[in-house]
């Protein structure tokens, strides 16, 4: 699987909206539609914002391994996949509020 390829199976298994996707990642829908199919390789800062937009590590981007995800990290994912976009963003800025409250104690 090409780094075009991961990246749509990511976007598709969250169920996120190309439109919107490329919206938040800051490229254009054609520029993602172009990385998706193989056409354009991202830069790393590229692949960077797409690994923020979709919720992981560069380390997780490139994991094929099956066992690599903690169960309860699989159990947020399952939840999430039902939620709106708006609702993600909500859900995502609370989490970051509760890491940086874990950081700093």
């Amino acid at each position: 699987m090409n780094i075009g390829e991961r990246i749509k199976n990511l976007r598709l298994n969250r169920n996120f909206k190309a439109t919107q996707f490329a919206k938040d990642v800051g490229i254009s829908r054609v520029y993602l539609n172009e990385i998706e199919r193989g056409n354009k390789i991202p830069t790393i800062e590229t692949l960077q914002k797409i690994c923020d937009a979709l919720g992981i590590t560069f380390s997780e981007f490139f994991s094929t391994g099956e066992n690599t995800i903690n169960p309860e990290y699989l159990e947020l994912i399952d939840n999430a996949k039902v939620l709106t976009h708006k609702q993600l963003k909500i859900l995502n800025e609370f989490l970051k509020a509760l890491k940086e409250k874990n950081d700093n104690v």
